[in-house]
């Protein structure tokens, strides 16, 4: 495969008035230029497809599909039925594309023995104390991926329609963490991956404790449907269970509280080093709230999945019928 083959960009919207422009403004200054763009609404009401059709009469070539109703997992798969290249890029609304994005996101299909699949990396694009906390706290650094280990998210990530044929495509049963299913079956099915750190999307994290907290849930529940991370569920219910019990020992053995504040550090580590770069270029009262904001972040996101995680397991429960029997599982 070469560079110089098709490329069509495939994303799924619903309700993204507010943001699309801005997506198709990054597209537009892209140094490697999408031959087709497929953007599959899934029922907006906001003005969703008048940016869409805005963005038409600019030049950029997109075919637009109406399927109300359509979870992401549908409408990234009917957007790339519906493209007609050989290679498929898929990122979401609510990003800014580095104007490098593509080209370093497909520059791997370049290579002697090409990839299958190729992981592009996304940071984050806070606006407040908060949204750069939480972007410390739930997001890895570029420094801290392993290629071999990282499952490439679908805001930027580009494979081979071979690839998605072969596995079906995305696990339209689920609602949520479908790219990890998705990515988990590319591997087990032998497709190789390549890691892209400079094709680079930006988000904005959500903007409020509420909206990460129902963001987190979310996940807990898509975990708890898709039989996610098992041991990774019960260690965080453990340790939850053992911190207030912990704390009561230590009223009787104080010495306890020395394991138990190393452990807590030990949790706020990684955050805090990521967080610790952004401060400089902030507001004293801006950093301060930041660095109060992450272990809150911690316990939020923590509660939250352990909320969801149960009632993706009720569901799992009532649909195995519904439920492929060889799906991936981790």
């Amino acid at each position: 495969m070469t560079n110089m083959q098709r490329v069509a960009l495939c994303l799924t919207v619903l309700d993204e008035a507010d943001n699309l422009a801005t997506l198709f403004a990054s597209v537009a200054t892209q140094t490697r230029q999408p031959d087709e763009i497929v953007v599959v609404d899934g029922g907006s009401k906001d003005g969703t497809l008048e940016v869409v059709r805005e963005w038409q009469v600019r030049g950029l070539p997109i075919t637009m599909l109406s399927q109300p109703g359509a979870n992401i997992s549908a409408g990234r798969n009917a957007a790339i039925r519906q493209a007609t290249a050989p290679s498929i890029a898929v990122t979401d609304a609510g990003v800014r594309l580095e104007p490098g994005w593509l080209a370093a996101l497909t520059a791997p299909f370049d290579a002697p023995v090409p990839p299958d699949v190729v992981a592009g990396f996304f940071h984050s694009d806070p606006s407040t104390a908060f949204e750069t906390a939480l972007g410390a706290t739930t997001l890895p650094s570029a420094q801290e991926i392993d290629p071999a280990r990282f499952y490439p998210s679908s805001r930027s990530v580009a494979f081979t329609r071979r690839a998605w044929e072969r596995v079906g495509g995305y696990p339209e049963w689920l609602d949520y963490c479908e790219d990890l299913i998705f990515d988990f079956a590319l591997e087990d099915a032998g497709f190789s991956r390549a890691w892209a750190p400079a094709a680079v999307v930006h988000f904005r994290p959500r903007p409020s404790p509420r909206a990460f907290a129902l963001q987190y849930y979310r996940y807990g529940r898509g975990d708890g449907k898709a039989d996610l991370w098992r041991k990774r569920q019960v260690i965080r219910y453990l340790t939850y269970l053992g911190l207030p019990l912990g704390l009561v020992a230590a009223r009787r053995w104080p010495w306890l509280l020395g394991p138990l504040l190393l452990a807590f550090a030990a949790y706020l580590r990684r955050p805090y080093a990521r967080l610790w770069p952004l401060l400089p270029a902030m507001p004293w009262s801006a950093r301060l709230s930041a660095l109060a904001w992450v272990p809150a972040i911690r316990l939020i996101g923590d509660v939250a999945k352990m909320a969801g995680y149960p009632v993706g397991l009720r569901w799992r429960l009532r649909h195995l019928c519904d439920i492929p029997s060889d799906h991936p599982r981790r």
